[in-house]
């Protein structure tokens, strides 16, 4: 199954909806990372998939994080 490549989550500062959008950064299936800046500015970062990739992700405050095997 492919992940979604588009994903709609509320912004935590503002309350709008914010699109985020499939990153290209992980071409492995251990994690889809997803980003997306809400009008306000706030960037929304989501992802699935192995925990730890996840938690490095979200912690990241890079654009160009990538998963490291």
């Amino acid at each position: 199954m492919k992940p979604a490549r588009f994903l709609t989550f509320k912004c935590v500062k503002c309350g709008k909806p914010v699109k985020v959008h499939l990153q290209k950064v992980s071409a492995c299936s251990h994690i889809q990372p997803y980003q997306g800046i809400c009008d306000c500015g706030e960037v929304r970062r989501h992802a699935t998939g192995d925990p730890a990739a996840v938690a490095s992700f979200l912690a990241s405050t890079d654009s160009h994080w990538h998963h490291h095997h």
